[in-house]
């Protein structure tokens, strides 16, 4: 078989792959997630059996842990975070009286200085780009009941995840295994080492990146909730688990909560808190989480990977965006050896005798 029809081959099977993920999204969220979680935990079980655990019964130990913390950590915040929602809904009319006191000096300005027909214009315009904002906030709702969250793939995960963790924590090392038998013999060493390359890169971000978010999570919301932030422990939680996304959840945290801190209060003390609350997270993220929990060996570029959750989360939904930091790293990996095999081949130094 000549390199050319190998490589044919190769293309096919990945072709195949992407269709059979793209066809069968709707039904795979639990088991991508089971596998996610699987791989998280897998050092952890490997402890355990070299502790003296079988298998199986470091697999329950640990599976029955996880889950039960974060059942306990759901039913601890749920409570609070249903106070905090209330609370702000009932005082949705104080935040308007707010706004509104700070706004109308601004708005009486512009009816000074702008002719009537500049401000119907503004109107038309402000009235046009509400209504598409509306229309599009719909459209996310309407995808999100429709899509990769819908009810039944909530259940799904609450009910089928735990299980499909449980096997295949039980059976990662068997299936590796079995995997390299598979292994053309000819490049058996090539494939171990570019895995074993892609199994660091994955493993130091995912693992890390989760550490950073929940420790972001936790910083951000229970110092918006110090400082008096109504809903702050919820757009705290929020700006740290959607931290994933490089600045996002900095970004939208900080945007939400400055903008309800501006409805919340007349004085400028509580939006200047709420500042300090994300610089300071911005400070603890920068020089000590990320460098400690992630590192800078991933070689997973952060413009690179806001492209691979925004192209996996448009092709696949939620299931994508699952997907999309492993297929990243999977192709950075491959890319980076590419590099270094054209970067000492005859095509890059020209011909060689």
């Amino acid at each position: 078989m000549t390199q050319g029809q190998r490589f044919k081959i190769w293309l096919a099977g990945l072709a195949a792959a992407l269709v059979f993920l793209y066809l069968l999204r709707g039904v795979l969220l639990p088991f991508v997630a089971g596998m996610a979680l699987a791989f998280f935990l897998d050092p952890l079980a490997d402890r355990l059996e070299r502790a003296g655990l079988s298998r199986t019964a470091a697999t329950a130990t640990i599976t029955g842990v996880f889950f039960l913390l974060v059942v306990t950590l759901a039913v601890l915040l749920l409570p609070i975070l249903q106070e905090q929602v209330v609370a702000f809904v009932q005082r949705i009319p104080t935040y308007v009286d707010t706004l509104n006191e700070r706004l109308h000096p601004l708005i009486l300005e512009l009816k000074r200085k702008l002719s009537k027909g500049d401000i119907d214009k503004l109107r038309t315009s402000v009235g046009d780009h509400a209504g598409e904002a509306v229309t599009w906030l719909l459209g996310v709702a309407k995808g999100l009941l429709t899509g990769g969250l819908a009810v039944i793939n909530v259940l799904s995960l609450l009910f089928i995840t735990p299980i499909v963790t449980f096997y295949m924590l039980r059976d990662w090392d068997i299936m590796v295994a079995k995997v390299d038998s598979w292994l053309p013999r000819e490049h058996r060493e090539t494939i171990r080492q570019q895995a074993a390359e892609i199994n660091r890169t994955l493993a130091g971000f995912l693992r890390g990146q989760a550490s950073v978010c929940l420790a972001l999570g936790a910083f951000y919301g229970i110092g918006l909730s110090l400082v008096g932030l109504d809903l702050g422990l919820v757009i705290g939680l929020g700006a740290g688990l959607i931290s994933f996304v490089p600045y996002l959840g900095t970004i939208t945290g900080f945007v939400t909560g400055m903008g309800l801190a501006l409805a919340q209060s007349q004085s400028w003390e509580l939006p200047a808190m709420v500042a300090a609350v994300f610089a300071a997270g911005q400070l603890l993220e920068g020089n000590f989480l990320t460098p400690k929990l992630v590192g800078d060996k991933v070689g997973l570029h952060p413009v690179w990977i806001m492209f691979a959750l925004l192209a996996g989360g448009g092709l696949f939904g939620f299931v994508g965006l699952l997907l999309a930091v492993p297929i990243a790293a999977v192709i950075g990996v491959l890319s980076r050896s590419a590099l270094k095999r054209y970067l000492r081949s005859s095509l890059y130094h020209g011909h060689m005798p």
